[in-house]
């Protein structure tokens, strides 16, 4: 087996990890909004988790393989080079939110809660920083006016 299938074989890793963010998105739901309001720090560590397990789920998501596309509607996406400039700024356009709130949050915010949930806002950034990466090389696999120009120059 090949590096390459093994890459592709962890990236199966994301959507357990995914389940357990959606586990710590949902926790604070379990005891009611009474219980959330007494116990807000409870339920922000509960969402600092949540970041923390997304972040790793887009980690291990972007070691997918770039030459396939999941299905027809991220296919159109990636194919049309509007489309797909416009979803590779708006992944910029997070990872700069994600980590300049987390860098902002742990350094300039005296309150403990929001210094933890700045870590998990950082984890998810850099989540993403991989998945920004993964996003230029599909993008660049699809686009169907760079498929054109291949196959002329060929």
């Amino acid at each position: 087996m090949n590096l390459r299938k093994t890459f592709q074989i962890l990236s199966y890793l994301q959507y357990p990890l995914m389940l357990t963010a959606l586990f710590f998105a949902l926790k604070p739901y379990f005891h009611g909004f009474d219980y959330m309001v007494e116990h807000y720090m409870l339920m922000l560590e509960d969402f600092n988790k949540m970041l923390i397990f997304m972040g790793l789920g887009i980690s291990f998501s972007t070691l997918q393989d770039t030459t396939k596309t999941q299905n027809k509607f991220s296919q159109k996406i990636w194919e049309d080079p509007k489309k797909g400039k416009i979803v590779l700024y708006v992944m910029l356009f997070m990872v700069l939110l994600l980590i300049t709130f987390g860098c902002s949050a742990y350094f300039f915010m005296p309150n403990e809660a929001f210094q933890e949930l700045s870590i998990g806002s950082i984890v998810l950034g850099i989540g993403f920083i991989g998945f920004l990466k993964t996003g230029f090389e599909v993008f660049e696999n699809h686009r169907l006016d760079k498929k054109v120009e291949r196959t002329n120059d060929s």
